[in-house]
């Protein structure tokens, strides 16, 4: 049976703008795939990401390559060996998945053995400010149970601290972006034993990451840009306490839940989080949270708008996706 299917771009405002140690952005850019057999229908979206070399028009290049070369049989294992880890291969992959739900009747959560996904409470994310944006921003949202507070090397004492001030209740996890370095590295990790944080996202740059095996570290930290897939888990065992597993880097569901599986048994804390996408981006990790330590999925709720239907979340807690949106 041969497949339709469709690449479409879209852009989402997102409310205010995102900062991080790398940049600032203004709107979403995501590409959403569409996979039809005539009579059922799956979608998957990705968010091409430049620190990973790639675009918006390499990803759609990408995809439409490999949905004409496989299109009269587009399963998910061909692909994950025929397309690298990476945006372009999470849209097919988390696509083919809906595509197999509808075609079945039997939802993704049901053969993943989750009989009732219950709704997670994510992280909020705050951007990277001066120490008193961040410390107004703090709180307007000190009423969110978990916080996650983007750092930026220089000035992250001041910016840990102010955080704690605005949000005295909120728990607090922390996101360097590798804007850390080794000079500031045991300041920066003091400021989060005071501020109570208890969770530290990528301090150093992913391959200059080997020094973290010496570092004193009382706050957990947790891989993000020096982990992709489970071949990568080998060489971060010493240097990381956890390991943050998003759709975008691991090329899908399918990768990602090989990664959990092996993280898991190599003693990994897991951090399930995302880029800043859609709901429909969303949905397949909430999947994939379930038992997650730390949630961060709060990409719909940085946008002006989302796309509808769209997960519901009540505050901080995200609810599992219904078949209307994916899977």
């Amino acid at each position: 049976m041969t497949f339709s299917f469709f690449v479409e771009v879209e852009s989402w405002p997102i409310a205010g703008s995102f900062v991080i140690s790398r940049g600032a952005r203004t709107e979403a850019h995501v590409v959403v795939v569409t996979l039809s057999d005539g009579s059922a229908t799956g979608r998957g979206e990705c968010v091409p990401y430049a620190r990973y070399g790639e675009t918006v028009e390499g990803v759609v290049a990408t995809l439409r390559e490999a949905l004409a070369t496989y299109a009269a049989q587009p399963d998910r294992e061909t692909l994950r060996g025929a397309i690298p880890p990476g945006a372009a291969r999470n849209a097919i992959d988390c696509a083919l998945w809906d595509l197999e739900a509808k075609q079945s009747g039997v939802p993704v959560a049901e053969r993943l053995g989750l009989s009732t996904p219950r709704a997670l409470v994510t992280a909020y994310t705050l951007s990277l400010g001066t120490p008193e944006s961040m410390e107004q921003a703090a709180r307007v949202a000190a009423h969110r149970p978990l916080l996650k507070v983007k750092l930026g090397g220089d000035g992250d004492r001041e910016r840990i601290a102010a955080v704690r001030r605005g949000a005295p209740t909120s728990r607090i996890i922390v996101d360097a972006n590798e804007a850390w370095s080794r000079d500031n590295f045991d300041a920066n990790m003091r400021a989060c034993v005071e501020a109570g944080v208890e969770l530290i996202e990528q301090p150093l740059p992913a391959g200059q990451d080997d020094w973290l095996e010496h570092a004193d570290r009382p706050v957990a930290v947790c891989a993000d840009e020096s982990l992709h897939v489970a071949d990568d888990l080998g060489h971060l065992a010493g240097r990381y306490d956890a390991i943050n597993i998003k759709l975008d880097k691991t090329g899908g569901l399918t990768e990602a839940l090989l990664l959990r599986a092996a993280a898991e048994a190599h003693g990994f804390a897991l951090m399930v989080g995302c880029m800043v996408g859609t709901s429909l981006a969303m949905a397949p990790a909430v999947l994939l949270a379930q038992d997650a330590a730390f949630v961060d999925l709060d990409g719909p709720l940085l946008l002006a708008r989302d796309r509808s239907p769209g997960l519901v979340y009540e505050g901080s807690l995200v609810s599992p996706p219904s078949p209307a949106l994916w899977g």
